[in-house]
């Protein structure tokens, strides 16, 4: 068993990053962890990983050996992941990546309700808007919203994303507001870096056509939730989903404009990797979603 347990251990060090957050999630001592790694490396009569002090890399052997490593420990884990799913309770902890806004705004509110279910599971929530490789990351699944690409991961759509064009009411006053999507080039735009297209803006107009804009920004940002609170104060127009407005054109913080044309409509899915036994952990956190998540979503209401 000490063989499997270097491996498992060499396995969370790359995947990790370094010895250190390896050691935080195996709650082991670093010295522990690079005792483990060391003793592999010895059996093996090879070098797996570059140390310096401040990266870690892997050797050509190295990933090689940690490719098979890390498909050998996944067969392992839904083998115990068929156990579990026979005795039928979640537990273990889910490692999850979602968009920031989207996390912040409306998964991080449904973890204690999530948890109070599945006493026995744990999660690991990481925030970020690039799209990481669950895979090599070690992530049990990922929100995406937008269109997905062809790939090998499982996709389960839990509702729309729909786009409105606002800003402030204090905003309007100062500058009028927009009666049509050309009207867009006399106003202060803010946008997204990480949408596609982020200066390109497409309408569906009330006649079935299709309207599309280039936009001047006056600021780009690379946070939905930083966007906000500049349009919150006065900064300008943008298109952003309703799932981070929504609350706040209800309370009259900030006005829809441009009624009259539909903007892009995308979909928010959960993708995990393709597995034979879907974990039982995967499939409960996906099903609570789809529960909370419906059409029209909560945030598009009223």
């Amino acid at each position: 068993m000490d063989a499997l347990s270097d491996v498992a251990v060499f396995v969370q060090v790359v995947s990790r990053g370094s010895f250190t957050a390896a050691a935080e999630t195996l709650g082991l001592s670093k010295s522990v962890v690079s005792k483990y790694v060391t003793r592999l490396e010895d059996r093996l009569g090879a070098r797996l990983l570059n140390r310096t002090t401040r990266r870690l890399s892997l050797t050509e052997v190295g990933r090689a050996f940690f490719e098979r490593s890390q498909r050998g420990l996944l067969e392992i884990e839904e083998a115990e992941a068929e156990v579990s799913r026979l005795q039928g309770e979640p537990r273990g902890e889910l490692r999850l990546s979602s968009p920031m806004s989207f996390g912040i705004l409306h998964l991080a509110p449904l973890l204690p309700a999530l948890l109070a279910r599945y006493p026995e599971l744990t999660v690991d929530m990481v925030l970020d808007d690039r799209k990481v490789d669950l895979v090599d990351e070690g992530f049990d699944l990922a929100i995406r919203i937008g269109e997905l690409p062809d790939s090998s991961l499982v996709a389960r759509r839990l509702g729309p994303c729909r786009h409105v064009v606002c800003g402030s009411p204090a905003y309007f006053a100062r500058n009028g507001i927009p009666q049509s999507p050309e009207d867009l080039s006399q106003h202060a735009v803010i946008t997204y870096r990480y949408a596609n297209a982020p200066d390109e803006w497409h309408f569906l107009a009330a006649d079935g056509g299709h309207r599309q804009v280039t936009v001047t920004s006056r600021i780009k940002m690379n946070s939905s939730l930083a966007l906000r609170e500049a349009l919150l104060n006065g900064a300008g127009v943008t298109l952003t989903p309703t799932f981070v407005v929504g609350a706040d054109i209800r309370a009259g913080r900030l006005r829809a404009v441009l009624q009259g044309y539909r903007a892009m409509e995308v979909s928010i899915y959960a993708v995990y990797p393709q597995r034979k036994h879907l974990s039982p952990k995967i499939r409960a956190f996906v099903d609570f979603l789809a529960e909370h998540i419906k059409d029209p979503p909560c945030w598009d209401a009223d």
